[in-house]
């Protein structure tokens, strides 16, 4: 299906000629020109904020203007149809699809599928994104572009994100983007801003003097200008609606302050006094915007309205017929529909969907319908159902929500409403709207729903509780009690949908594991325990979730070392999965769940293989709505290898993507890196931060990782007091995942401040963690321990053995740690040889990785048996920024600019500057020599 755009690209608003200088935007118009001109070094994106009329149109036409040699693009955003999926974004790209074929095929086919013109999987709207990037730097390399995106905020949800995403992303790209809107959406907050607002008093005063055809009082004239705020549009249209007796009088919406209703209800007035057949088809216009002319032709028609009939409308400077029909200012638009009565609205919108294609364009044609059903229509329902799939099938998940709810309040069966509220609940969920699902569910109670109808209510009114404690909506409750909730859900569903109910098992428990301290005493258990009931009621379980659930309550309920066999069966199986699916690509669905179970069989061929995985389908697949996860879960097994550079770049790229889809950085790893990086002025405002936001949310685990890697951060800067109450901390509660990572802060912070009580106390606690999984890394952390408490005639054995294991296992830091506390015995013992070997090592080995607190330790160790430490030569200045050095990377396996391009989410055109600046640092000139180069932190 070929999905015909409402947006004009031909909508140029008519009452301020760009041929003459705009009164009072000087500054505007300089930062329009910079922009212009700008694009010669590389892509520039604005946006242009202010109320309706104040000028934005203006602006955007003003840009245009002066956009000489570019190829404009255009879309401008309309209220009344802005739930139709990619709808905007096709109508940008329109012009550009000639480009279509030189997109890698997986971006190529995403864009089909948006924009109805294939069939196939459902696309990530990133990837799509992904796609659009590819397609203005495609048609950019051939002429500059100027994207105008006016009224910005009428736009469909996912094309408005996805420009949104497309805008942070250009780079070097000749394009330049601008955007007007209101005061949203959100997804633009953060891209360059310029603010427009009302006029001087001396520049409205001139401009007021040049539309009146006669003199005016000057009393009367700074009266309008006050009253209309210096907007231009309010100004520009005293002369149609103020009566010269009104003007002479000075009584012009006396004590009024003009506000967007004000000037539009103004158009409603002149809209009104207008011929009766003329207003109709101005109505059709309104509701219609694709703007088609021969739609309109047909339509009037329909209505047996001869065209003739909008002449009035012309003549009064209200819309322009065309090729394409456009009102003179979107406020025009919504006035025009405002002026009729609700009877007229209908028949238009009737007339409109007889006149629609239903094979070009079914979706609208359901739309006109449902606008022009006098009352609940089964059939319009069953379009508007259909129209609904469609919708999803293109990614467009905000349509898709928008065509059931649509279709609930049309549906007149009370149980097909029922069934369709739960679908549109669980949309508007799925896009982010949480308030319109309450809603829809509140609709669903009333019908006569099944008891299974019932618990699906249930389990949607408790993830929607949880994603509003996760996060941190006002009023939403704390994490426990939405734990608590998703467990009343899970057992409303026992026996009704029992693969459901053991799924909602597992959200009930990772909502609990993220309460942790702050939960109802005995939560955790409390839902380990319904999860473990559910499972013994199925023969085996076979399903990774069933597994995952398995191994986790009898992880939490039997003890450490419990439910290892599930846990790896379940990791083994999704890990297969990933290899072997060449579908869409899915993330984890319980991912606090999966890696704390990763880290509690404390495996680390498990934790890369896992990582690689997630990171590489998210990669190949596009996905982008997954990479961030699978990035910066990544970032942390990069960090338990001591690949600091790599983990930071990482978490780089995952910021970055995370704020182009206007989603909230993740902290846990981040948390980690910081703490074993060992900058206090970086790592101490970003620990506590974390922790005060798990308080104000009710997260306890986000309060134990601060306090886990307060300890190591403490550790590091021999601050050992600090170290050891942070550790305690942490210890209070156990946090599956890190709870044995720290005990082991706990003793090395107790043994250096001579607490060895605490130490050794905390040591079977440890032993019955990583001591009990058989794995070179629990076996190592566990020797390490011992060591540290060991006489001195079994310290060395100890540490000895430690050391093979750590470095077996390829955990580097640990590893190390290990190095550095044996030096440290080493030289109490007196054995400076032997010391400043290990010692130095340790040093050396931190101080490649970035851990810079634990390097000073080891440095102060050093010169205490007399070593001389060099100090470390500073950054030359022509180091690799970490974009770069993942391009480069890339580039020296052999990928291709398009490829490069594909997985880290920018243009080829990018890649090819970045690589431009990669040989230049490293001396370089060709990718062919980049495999043999030194690439720093790769």
């Amino acid at each position: 299906m070929t999905v015909i755009s409402q947006f004009r690209l031909d909508a140029l608003p008519s009452l301020t000629s760009t041929s003459v200088n705009l009164r009072g935007r000087d500054r505007e118009c300089r930062t329009l020109d910079a922009l212009i001109t700008g694009v010669t070094s590389g892509s520039q994106v604005l946006v242009l904020r202010g109320e309706a009329g104040v000028g934005k149109s203006a602006l955007l036409d003003y840009a245009a203007a002066q956009a000489n040699g570019f190829k404009i693009l255009r879309v401008i955003g309309v209220e009344s149809d802005m739930e139709l999926a990619f709808a905007g974004l096709q109508q940008l790209c329109a012009p550009l699809l000639d480009h279509l074929d030189d997109l890698p095929e997986p971006q190529k086919a995403a864009l089909n599928v948006a924009f109805g013109r294939g069939i196939g999987e459902v696309p990530d709207r990133f990837l799509v994104g992904l796609a659009v990037l590819s397609l203005l730097a495609a048609a950019a390399a051939v002429q500059p572009l100027l994207c105008v995106i006016d009224d910005a905020q009428w736009l469909d949800q996912v094309s408005v994100q996805t420009l949104g995403f497309v805008a942070r992303r250009l780079l070097v790209e000749p394009v330049a983007v601008v955007f007007a809107v209101r005061d949203r959406p959100d997804v633009l907050a953060g891209l360059p801003e310029l603010p427009v607002e009302g006029l001087s008093d001396a520049d409205a005063r001139d401009l007021l003097d040049g539309v009146m055809l006669a003199g005016i009082d000057s009393r009367v004239r700074d009266r309008i200008v006050a009253e209309t705020r210096g907007i231009p549009l309010a100004i520009l249209e005293v002369p149609r609606n103020v009566s010269a007796t009104e003007l002479a009088g000075g009584f012009w919406i006396s004590g009024k302050r003009s506000s967007t209703a004000a000037i539009e209800e103004d158009f409603v007035r002149r809209i009104r006094a207008l011929p009766p057949e003329t207003q109709r088809l101005l109505v059709v216009a309104s509701a219609d915007p694709t703007g088609d002319a021969a739609l309109f032709l047909r339509t009037a028609a329909a209505l047996s309205i001869a065209v003739d009939a909008l002449g009035p409308a012309e003549a009064a400077g209200i819309i322009e017929f065309g090729p394409r029909m456009h009102f003179c200012h979107p406020l025009m638009r919504s006035a025009a529909y405002r002026a009729a009565d609700l009877t007229d609205r209908r028949v238009v919108h009737r007339a409109l969907a007889d006149a629609t294609d239903p094979q070009a364009d079914p979706d609208r044609r359901a739309w006109h319908c449902a606008n022009a059903a006098l009352g609940p229509d089964d059939s319009v329902a069953a379009e508007l159902e259909a129209s609904a799939g469609r919708a999803a099938s293109r990614g467009g998940v905000a349509a898709a929500a928008a065509f059931l709810e649509r279709a609930t309040t049309l549906t007149a069966d009370p149980e097909l409403r029922g069934t369709r509220a739960i679908a549109a609940a669980r949309a508007k969920r799925e896009a982010a709207a949480p308030e319109a699902a309450r809603d829809l569910l509140a609709v669903a109670e009333l019908a006569p729903l099944s008891d299974l109808q019932r618990a699906q209510v249930a389990r949607l009114q408790a993830q929607l509780q949880f994603m509003g404690s996760r996060a941190g909506d006002a009023g939403a409750p704390q994490t426990g009690e939405a734990a608590a909730l998703l467990l009343m859900a899970a057992r409303g569903l026992d026996g009704l949908d029992d693969e459901l109910a053991r799924e909602t098992y597992l959200e009930a428990l990772t909502a609990a594991m993220y309460a942790g301290r702050l939960g109802e005493p005995g939560l955790l258990g409390e839902v380990a325990q319904a999860g473990r009931d559910a499972i013994a009621r199925i023969a085996a379980p076979q399903r990774p979730i069933d597994l995952l659930l398995s191994g986790m309550t009898t992880r939490i309920l039997d003890g450490p070392g419990a439910g290892s066999t599930h846990l790896s069966a379940a990791l083994e199986s999704w890990n297969t999965n990933a290899q072997n699916e060449t579908g869409p690509v899915q993330n984890w669905p319980f991912p606090i769940a999966q890696e704390s179970a990763a880290h509690e069989l404390w495996d680390d061929a498990v934790l890369q293989q896992i990582a690689t995985d997630m990171v590489r389908r998210a990669r190949d697949g596009g996905a982008l709505a997954m990479l961030p996860a699978a990035l910066v879960y990544r970032a942390g097994v990069h960090v338990y290898t001591g690949e600091f550079s790599k983990a930071a770049a990482l978490l780089e790229e995952a910021d970055a993507i995370t704020a182009a889809t206007g989603h909230t950085p993740m902290k846990y790893h981040s948390l980690t890196l910081a703490a074993w990086r060992g900058i206090p002025a970086e790592a101490v405002e970003l620990i506590e931060a974390a922790a005060a936001d798990g308080l104000a949310k009710g997260e306890g685990r986000l309060i134990g990782v601060s306090a886990f890697t307060s300890a190591v951060l403490y550790n590091g800067l021999s601050r050992y007091e600090e170290a050891l109450k942070a550790a305690q901390r942490c210890c209070e509660y156990e946090d599956l995942g890190f709870h044995g990572w720290c005990l082991y802060e706990l003793i090395e912070a107790a043994v250096h401040v001579g607490d060895r009580e605490s130490a050794e106390a905390a040591l079977p606690r440890l032993e019955q963690r990583p001591g009990t999984s058989g794995t070179e890394w629990g076996l190592g952390v566990v020797a390490a321990a011992r060591a540290l408490l060991a006489s001195d005639d079994d310290a060395e054995r100890l540490f000895v053995e430690a050391l093979e294991l750590l470095e077996a296992a390829r955990i580097g830091p640990h590893a190390t740690r290990a190095r550095l506390a044996y030096g440290e015995w080493l030289r109490r013992m007196n054995r400076r040889t032997d010391a400043r070997t290990q010692l130095g090592k340790a040093y050396a080995d931190f101080t490649e990785m970035g851990a810079q607190a634990f390097a000073e330790r080891a440095r102060r160790e050093l010169a205490v048996t007399g070593e001389k430490v060099r100090k470390q030569p500073d950054a030359s200045g022509t180091e690799l920024t970490t974009q770069e050095a993942q391009i480069a990377r890339l580039a020296a396996e052999g990928h291709t600019n398009s490829e490069i391009g594909a997985q880290l989410f920018v243009s080829a055109h990018t890649v090819e500057w970045h690589l431009r600046k990669v040989f230049v640092k490293l001396g370089i000139t060709s990718r062919r020599q980049l495999r043999h180069a030194a690439l720093p932190g790769w």
